[in-house]
C-alpha cells in the first residue's frame, strides 16, 4: 500500500471500528463500502482508490443498485 493510501485508509479503519457497529449490517452492496474502500486503496493507491471509493459511496442510496460489486482489477502493463 502506498503511503498516501495508508494515510487515507486510517479514517476508513476508524469508521469500521467506531461507527460501523452502531450503523448495523444492512449494506446494499457486497463487499461493504468500507471493505471496498480499503481494497481499492490497496489495489489502486491513494488517488484512484479514493476516487473508486467515493464513486461507490455515491451509488449507495435508495435508488441505487445492490448486489455484488467487486473492486475492478488494476490495468495490466503491456
Amino acid at each position: 500500500m502506498t503511503p498516501l493510501a495508508r494515510v487515507l485508509s486510517l479514517p476508513v479503519m476508524f469508521y469500521r471500528l467506531v461507527f460501523s457497529p452502531w450503523v448495523g449490517f444492512n449494506c446494499r452492496y457486497q463487499p461493504t463500502c468500507s471493505a471496498y474502500a480499503l481494497e481499492a486503496l490497496q489495489k489502486h493507491g491513494g488517488l484512484r482508490g479514493s476516487y473508486l471509493a467515493a464513486r461507490r459511496i455515491g451509488r449507495c442510496h435508495p435508488w441505487g443498485g445492490d448486489g455484488y460489486d467487486p473492486v475492478p482489477e488494476p490495468p495490466s502493463d503491456p
